[in-house]
């Protein structure tokens, strides 16, 4: 892989070796974009949820892993991780600043609660920093035509989706070839 994102990539073997199904998940205030990856088949489904309704498919996740005798990852976007991420721009008056901080700390906690929930549940977490933006589409983030020709995905997604679906394909340590 000759790709950024192949430097950014962590180590994607736990303790029992690579898991064999992958969770990831970019929050949202709203829906969090989530990416379910059966790393064995490389078959992958993409949802936009909200918060209960995330932590209600955890745990049927949890139990059916845990009845196959599967390990599960659960990857979350941890923008918190970042040292900064203001984007503002000179022109943006100060209750525009605000609203945008109030966002994106709003969307943090949402990912510290999954984060917290999941480990309550037993379930091995990882929390990634965002993934380096070197795509074709707005704000240098992912396309769906992008997405879909490395990992074959060709369902309808929202953005967030897309982001969870590249969360889990790096982390699973598998090809991206454009």
């Amino acid at each position: 892989m000759n790709t950024p994102l192949a430097r950014t990539r962590p180590n994607s073997q736990g303790p029992a070796g690579p898991p064999r199904h992958i969770v990831a998940i970019d929050p949202d205030v709203d829906k969090s974009g989530v990416a379910f990856l059966h790393l064995p088949s490389r078959e992958m489904h993409c949802e936009a949820k909200t918060f209960p309704e995330l932590i209600d498919d955890l745990h049927a996740i949890k139990q059916a892993t845990d009845a196959l005798g599967e390990s599960l990852t659960v990857v979350v976007e941890a923008g918190w991780l970042n040292r900064s991420n203001w984007h503002v721009q000179a022109g943006d008056s100060r209750r525009k600043a605000a609203a945008i901080g109030r966002a994106a700390g709003r969307n943090h906690e949402v990912g510290r609660k999954i984060v917290e929930m999941a480990r309550h549940m037993g379930i091995e977490v990882v929390e990634q920093r965002p993934l380096q933006k070197c795509w074709r589409g707005t704000g240098r983030k992912i396309t769906h035509e992008e997405l879909a020709a490395f990992t074959g995905y060709t369902a309808r997604t929202s953005q967030d989706m897309r982001d969870a679906a590249l969360l889990a394909w790096v982390y699973a340590g598998l090809p991206i070839r454009i």
